[in-house]
C-alpha cells in the first residue's frame, strides 16, 4: 500500500497509493529547494501539503467526514550537512515506478460473499418460489448443483462458477410487498389537490415548451439524436430551482452532498444489481480499446455505493445519509411510449438519496427507506403535485430490492399517472457484492445494508408542473415553493432568448455568388 521515499538519513516518507500525483510532484519540488540549502539551520521540516505539521517520527492520521481511507504520512527531519549531501539524498527510481503502476493498476472488485446460510439445501423450494415470483433469473438448482460439486473436488474452476451462478440470486422479498406482477401493486395513499381545467384542455409539455421557446425536441439528429432535449432560458432555470431546492431540503435533513463520477467500472454496476450484459440494458459502455473497461452511470446510486467499496465503518457512525447531482445515462429501448417528449430519454440530471445503515435488526434499513419515501412526499406536497405512493410488487424489485416503493404523479394530458420517483431497501444485497462492512458494539464485522431513493428526477419533475401548472394562454405558473429560487420570478412565459430555428436540409449553396 505504501511507498517509501529514502532520504538523507534514510528517513522515511510513507505515502498511501490513493495519494495525489500533484502532491508527490510538490514534495520533489520541495526536496529538490532543500538540496540548494545554503544558510546553516539546525534542522528542516518537509511535509505534504494539505496534512498538518509535525516534527518528530510519529505517524499522522487524518479522515475527513466523508472520506474514511486513512491516509498514513511520516514527517521527517534533515540537517543541513545531510541535505547539502546528494550522495544521501536519494529518491528511488524503483519507487516513482511503482507509484505510477499503482495508479495505472486496474479496478480489483472483491469476490461477492454469499450468503451460503440462506442459500442451501432447506430454501431451495422458497428461493426457487422467490426467483419465480420476482421474474428473476438466478437457478438455485444448479447453483445447488455446483456447490456440491465443489464440496466434493475443491476445483477453483468449479467455485468461480459457483460464485457467479450464486450471485444471480435475486435478494429475499420483504413480507411487506405484494406478490405477482404491476396489477398487484398495493396503493398506499392519495396527496395533493387535483387540477381542474374548467375551460381549456391541459397540453402536453412537448407542445407547451415548444410554444414558449423554452424546450426543443426537434432536429437534435446533428448532436444526439432522438430521446434528448435543450432546456432554454427560463426552463433551464426551473431545472436548477428544482436541484437547489432538493439539495435544500436533504441537507437539512441530515444529508452529506457527495459530487461523484459519471464514468464508472461496469463490475461496480452489476455489483449494485444492474445488468450491463444482454440483449436489453441500459448501459451504455464506452469505447473499451480506447477507454478500457468502463461505463457511463445510470444513476449515482452507483458511485455513491462504490464510495463505500471495502470499507468497515463504525456502529455508531450509522446511518450514513448521501446525496449527489449527477447527470445519468441511459440507453432506453425502441418501442417505449413518449417517444418524442421528456418522459424517458437518454440523459437527464437527477438528485440521488443513498443511504448505509446497521443490519443489527431488520427494521434499520427500512425504518431509513421510510424516511426517504417521506421526504420524496414532503417535497412533493410542497410543489403542489396530485401524487399517489405505491408499494412495488415482487414483478417490480428486479434482482437487488427487498422492497420498493414508487411515487406517481397524475399528468392530465395524458390522463394518467407517470413515475417521478422511487425508492428502495437493498439490505446486504450491494454491500456482499461490493464488500462494505460495519463493526458492532461486540467488536464484530457484519455487512451494511442500503437504502437509495430519487429526490427529484428533472426531467419528470418538469412534466409534472408543466402539465398541472399551465394557464389558457399557455404560459406555466411557477411553484411558490420553487419562486426564491428563480429570482421571485412567478410565471414562465414565452422567451425571446432564442431566436425560432428552421433548419433547411439538402439545401444547395453557391458559395460563389
Amino acid at each position: 500500500m505504501s511507498r517509501a521515499l529514502n532520504i538523507c538519513r534514510k528517513a522515511q516518507v510513507q505515502m498511501c497509493s490513493r495519494t495525489s500525483l500533484c502532491h508527490q510532484h510538490i514534495l520533489s519540488q520541495q526536496i529538490q529547494a532543500c538540496r540548494k540549502v545554503s544558510t546553516k539551520q539546525t534542522f528542516t521540516t518537509l511535509r505534504i501539503p494539505l496534512v498538518a505539521q509535525c516534527t518528530d517520527q510519529r505517524s499522522i492520521w487524518t479522515k475527513s467526514r466523508l472520506s474514511f481511507r486513512c491516509k498514513c504520512v511520516r514527517h521527517f527531519s534533515v540537517t543541513e550537512q545531510n541535505l547539502r549531501s546528494t550522495e544521501n539524498c536519494d529518491i528511488q527510481d524503483s519507487s516513482e515506478k511503482s507509484s505510477q503502476d499503482d495508479w495505472q493498476r486496474p479496478l480489483e472488485m472483491p469476490e461477492p460473499e454469499i450468503d451460503w446460510e440462506y442459500i442451501c439445501e432447506e430454501n431451495r423450494e422458497s428461493i426457487t418460489a422467490n426467483i419465480v415470483n420476482r421474474k428473476g433469473i438466478g437457478d438455485i438448482n444448479r447453483v445447488l448443483h455446483l456447490k456440491a460439486q465443489f464440496d466434493a473436488t475443491g476445483y477453483e474452476e468449479t467455485r468461480l462458477e459457483l460464485l457467479e451462478a450464486a450471485s444471480e440470486i435475486p435478494n429475499r422479498s420483504s413480507p411487506h410487498s405484494p406478490i405477482g406482477d404491476e396489477s398487484n401493486t398495493r396503493l398506499v395513499g392519495t396527496f395533493g389537490e387535483k387540477t381542474e381545467f374548467k375551460d381549456f384542455k391541459p397540453q402536453k409539455t412537448s407542445k407547451l415548451g415548444e410554444d414558449l421557446n423554452l424546450l426543443r425536441l426537434n432536429d437534435l439528429g446533428i448532436t444526439t439524436g432522438t430521446r434528448s432535449y435543450y432546456f432554454l432560458a427560463g426552463l433551464a432555470d426551473l431545472e436548477h430551482a428544482l436541484i437547489q431546492l432538493a439539495i435544500t431540503k436533504l441537507i437539512s435533513r441530515g444529508f452529506e452532498l457527495v459530487t461523484v463520477p459519471e464514468i464508472i467500472h461496469p463490475a461496480v454496476i452489476e455489483a449494485c444489481g444492474f445488468h450491463k450484459k444482454g440483449e436489453v440494458t441500459q448501459v451504455y459502455t464506452l469505447d473499451k480499446k480506447s477507454h478500457g473497461e468502463q461505463c457511463l452511470i445510470g444513476t449515482a446510486e452507483m458511485p455513491l455505493a462504490a464510495f463505500f467499496l471495502n470499507e468497515v465503518l463504525e456502529e455508531k457512525e450509522l446511518p450514513r445519509r448521501l446525496c449527489s447531482v449527477s447527470r445519468c445515462y441511459r440507453a432506453e429501448g425502441a418501442g417505449r411510449e413518449e417517444k418524442q417528449g421528456i418522459y424517458r430519454v437518454h440523459q437527464f440530471t437527477k438528485v440521488e438519496m443513498f443511504g448505509v445503515t446497521g443490519s443489527g435488526t431488520e427494521t434499520e434499513a427500512d425504518n431509513l427507506l421510510l424516511e426517504y419515501v417521506d421526504i420524496e412526499k414532503e417535497m412533493f406536497l410542497d410543489l403542489g403535485l396530485h401524487f399517489r405512493i405505491l408499494e412495488m410488487p415482487t414483478h417490480e424489485l428486479g434482482a437487488p430490492a427487498y422492497r420498493k416503493f414508487d411515487i406517481e404523479a397524475w399528468m392530465p394530458a395524458f390522463g394518467l399517472w407517470g413515475e417521478i420517483s422511487s425508492a428502495s431497501n437493498c439490505t446486504d444485497y450491494q454491500s456482499r457484492r461490493l464488500n462494505i462492512k460495519y463493526r458492532n458494539s461486540t467488536g464484530v464485522n457484519k455487512y451494511v445494508h442500503t437504502v437509495n431513493g430519487t429526490a427529484c428526477a428533472v426531467p419528470r419533475m418538469v412534466m409534472a408542473i408543466f402539465e398541472n401548472f399551465q394557464n389558457k394562454d399557455g404560459s406555466i405558473n411557477i411553484p411558490e415553493v420553487l419562486q426564491p429560487f428563480m429570482g421571485g420570478r412567478k410565471v414562465l412565459t414565452k422567451s425571446d432568448a432564442m431566436p425560432t430555428i428552421q433548419w433547411i436540409k439538402h439545401a444547395k449553396v453557391d458559395w460563389e455568388s
